[in-house]
């Protein structure tokens, strides 16, 4: 099977996999990390087919949505690429970016697996956290949780250990300074970089826009 074949098989997998996932993690957010992906590949000398699958199968089980197991992800994409007889050594390096590449993984204070091609599939998975789209899936996902959109006597939480950040029940806005906020200046990338500024600037200027109308007079 050519590279071009195994990645139509695993585009065909996703979107089933996902046809029913929360909005936010969905077929259309895979799309959009894997386009990201693409654009940041360009610039940086990396193995695309790697990059291609991880950005595929990033999310193909979140643990969000899986009783906080974080292993289901890896194991599942693991067992599909098994099944299109992809090398293992490609295999290994594509779990071992899924299992390493969220964001809650930075709050462990461990060494971390890392590669090029981790750090593309990393910068191209924030973008999509950040900006209009950032801002939507935020709420999104506040809203499939039943949190709260703001509320000013809880404060956000500046220092979370990982099991903190992953059991928090805050209301969405806090989510902008605990996380969102910060992914312009962890970005790996030249590309993830100059793309994150832009979508950074229109997040401090919603929050603006909110603040105003959440205290007007």
């Amino acid at each position: 099977m050519t590279q071009e074949q195994i990645i139509t098989k695993t585009i065909q997998f996703v979107k089933k996999e996902l046809q029913d996932a929360e909005s936010g993690h969905d077929w259309f957010h895979i799309n959009r990390v894997y386009k990201n992906a693409l654009t940041i590949a360009k610039e940086e000398n990396i193995d695309t087919f790697v990059v291609q699958l991880a950005a595929l199968l990033h999310d193909i089980a979140d643990s969000k949505f899986n009783n906080g197991d974080e292993n289901i992800g890896p194991q599942k994409a693991k067992l599909f690429l098994e099944s299109l007889d992809v090398d293992a050594m490609t295999i290994n390096h594509i779990v071992q970016i899924i299992a390493n590449m969220s964001f809650s993984k930075s709050l462990d204070n461990k060494e971390l697996f890392n590669s090029k091609e981790l750090q593309v599939v990393q910068d191209a998975d924030r973008l999509d956290a950040i900006g209009a789209i950032g801002i939507a899936r935020a709420f999104n996902y506040g809203g499939y949780k039943n949190r709260l959109m703001y509320d000013p006597k809880i404060k956000p939480n500046l220092n979370q250990s990982k099991e903190a950040y992953k059991k928090s029940k805050a209301p969405t806005i806090n989510h902008f300074y605990e996380k969102l906020l910060l992914l312009k200046d962890r970005m790996n990338t030249k590309t993830g970089k100059k793309l994150a500024n832009e979508r950074h600037q229109f997040m401090e200027a919603f929050l603006t826009q909110f603040y105003k109308e959440w205290n007007a007079e």
